[in-house]
């Protein structure tokens, strides 16, 4: 299969490329850099994983950037999986009006508009796609000063949702898979003591695996999962 995957270069992710390559898949990988770890995967997998530089806080251009001379109609695109995401963590009472648009910029607006060519092209190919949107468990659980960024990624499940209604009938499928909180560059900023109060409020009592949650993006890609739909699954150490 043919998989495009936003903020491929690290984290949740480089390891979704990771599991996706280890079970055969080609993958088209977006994101703003680089890093020596992805170009390692590169060559660990010759021609199997294909890399654009873009920025997604430019929603006006994500088709010529992505869909126009890089996952052009003629590939086959069998699946999406929506990871890239900017985080603006602060207090309500502190909302900045360009940083909350910025955000949506990337976590909402470019996955929306991606979502629609995806879709295009899966209609052109006459495929049964899949689409998979990473979410958050802050969009479940309240946490201090995730409001606008749990905001954002709930638009995406909503929006998911929807999709699925929408597309169904022609065989294209849309998840979300909501993580709860791993050892990311995302969560990096937090005390050791906040991560302890955190996975304290957990059944396993830890971090989330980021191997966990690429299995999962990956299951919900093949036909494995061909009846599952519309669905948000947790994958967050028993948070909820």
């Amino acid at each position: 299969m043919n998989i495009l995957v936003t903020g491929c270069s690290r984290g949740v992710g480089l390891e979704i490329c990771r599991v996706l390559l280890e079970q055969g898949h080609t993958v088209y990988g977006v994101a703003r850099s680089c890093p020596q770890e992805f170009k390692d995967l590169q060559t660990q997998y010759p021609g199997r994983l294909q890399y654009k530089s873009v920025d997604l806080s430019d929603s006006e251009h994500v088709r010529e950037n992505v869909f126009g001379d890089f996952v052009t109609n003629k590939v086959q695109l069998d699946g999406f999986v929506n990871n890239a995401a900017l985080a603006y963590d602060d207090i309500v009472s502190n909302i900045n009006l360009d940083r909350l648009k910025g955000m949506y910029e990337v976590n909402v607006f470019s996955p929306m508009v991606m979502t629609k060519y995806a879709i295009r092209n899966m209609l052109l190919h006459h495929t049964k796609g899949s689409i998979v949107h990473i979410s958050s468990i802050s969009v479940h659980t309240g946490y201090k000063g995730l409001a606008m960024y749990a905001s954002s990624k709930g638009a995406l499940e909503a929006f998911s949702k929807n999709t699925a209604r929408e597309w169904g009938s022609l065989g294209i499928r849309s998840n979300v898979v909501v993580p709860g909180f791993m050892p990311t560059a995302m969560s990096a900023t937090l005390t050791d003591e906040q991560r302890a109060k955190i996975y304290a409020r957990t059944s396993l009592k830890d971090a989330t695996s980021v191997r966990s949650v690429a299995e999962t993006v990956a299951y919900l890609l093949s036909e494995k999962a061909a009846s599952i739909t519309g669905q948000n699954i947790h994958v967050d150490n028993g948070t909820i």
